[in-house]
């Protein structure tokens, strides 16, 4: 008889968080078919709890067939045709993949760049604004490799300022942090299902408002990629009739409505709480043993991702293998420029409770003391266990 046995592990990395219990079994119900009109009630209660968590009203707000990253292309291939200018920042890494979809669908990208660890400068964007007209600018609202959390209003006006649609990245941010499309001035915005969704990965929501919309369906060439084509899909996800495109992953549709009932069940500003009062504790908890945050300036610390600098002396995979291995703890490690210098801690989700964090700094305090680094003995909790008792 087949039997898969993984390993159950704390999932406290970048992503995939750990997957809510009731998201997993929903991915475990009967399959219908994806033209099945009960199956389209389901599609019709997902796009509706999507806009809740992204703070809009726009019809056009589905989960994409596919991972995060198909996401960030399905906005790319539609809103750019080749020759358009497009305006990205980029202060981590999925900043600089940001530009490299970008250009691979044809724009002639202009980049603005900060120190990985920093916000984007809303100067230097206006700078580069004032020099040329721009179809997108876009950048990354919580930058998954370096704990960066973006500012966007300031940088929204601007673009609109410049003529041109504002595109968000909100992979990590997603039930997370609040994103508020229609107040910010977000007119396209990307996600995925693994993170503070805590449904597993397959899916990417995005959502585009009616200057996008009106973007796609007045192009000049066909979208480059026919499996994201909104034009198509569109018509699958909405209207009376609606049209085939693909075969939907429908246990993922599930599973992502069973998590955003989840979140909506909790109440946005509940969740929210949640995870700023977890992220801080960890923060706190992690400076108290000493530790060194890699994003200097606290209001712009994602609660949900926490970045730190492996102290010196100290190996990164010797350590995360340990937390793995012995405590069945997974933690990130650096990526791009940042590889082998920093940790990064996800409390993201059904991730996102105190039992993870006072795990966590447990572990990594007698993992780090072992290997000879000088930490003052249950500082660390102590300093987490009053960020949640509100001292």
């Amino acid at each position: 008889m087949y039997q898969l046995n993984p390993p159950n592990r704390i999932l406290l990395g970048p992503g995939p968080s750990d997957a809510h219990p009731q998201t997993l079994q929903a991915q475990a119900l009967p399959l219908i078919g994806h033209m099945d009109p009960e199956f389209v009630r389901i599609m019709n209660e997902v796009a509706e709890l999507l806009r809740e968590v992204y703070g809009t009203k726009n019809q056009l707000t589905l989960p994409m067939s596919a991972t995060g990253s198909a996401g960030m292309e399905t906005v790319f291939v539609n809103l750019i045709e080749p020759g358009d200018k497009a305006l990205i920042c980029e202060n981590g890494l999925f900043g600089v993949r940001m530009i490299d979809v970008a250009e691979r669908a044809g724009a002639e990208v202009t980049v603005v760049n900060a120190p990985w660890g920093e916000a984007i400068d809303p100067a230097k964007v206006q700078e580069a604004l004032a020099k040329d007209k721009f179809k997108v600018v876009a950048i990354v609202h919580a930058e998954t490799s370096t704990g960066v959390k973006q500012p966007l209003e300031e940088i929204a006006k601007m673009a609109h300022d410049n003529g041109a649609l504002f595109v968000a990245d909100c992979v990590t941010s997603i039930g997370g942090i609040p994103i508020e499309a229609d107040k910010v001035g977000i007119d396209a915005a990307y996600s995925g299902t693994q993170k503070c969704l805590s449904a597993p990965p397959g899916l990417s929501p995005v959502t585009f408002n009616e200057r996008a919309v009106d973007v796609i369906m007045n192009r000049k060439t066909k979208v480059q990629s026919w499996y994201l084509d909104l034009s198509m899909i569109a018509k699958y996800w909405g209207g009376a009739t609606r049209a085939y495109h693909h075969t939907a992953p429908i246990s993922s549709v599930y599973a992502i409505h069973a998590a955003l009932k989840l979140i909506h069940d909790e109440g946005l500003e509940n969740v929210y709480k949640r995870h700023a009062v977890t992220g801080l504790a960890l923060q706190k908890g992690l400076e108290a043993m000493g530790l060194e945050l890699v994003v200097k300036n606290p209001d712009h610390r994602l609660p949900e991702l926490t970045t730190f600098y492996i102290p010196e002396g100290i190996e990164d995979g010797p350590v995360r293998s340990r937390l793995l291995n012995e405590y069945g703890i997974e933690i990130g490690g650096g990526l791009g420029v940042l590889a082998g210098k920093i940790w990064r801690i996800g409390l993201m989700g059904h991730s996102c409770r105190k039992r993870n964090v006072m795990l966590v700094l447990a572990a990594l305090e007698t993992v780090l003391s072992d290997m000879g680094y000088k930490c003052e003995k249950g500082a660390a909790l102590a300093a987490a266990d009053a960020v949640f008792a509100g001292k």
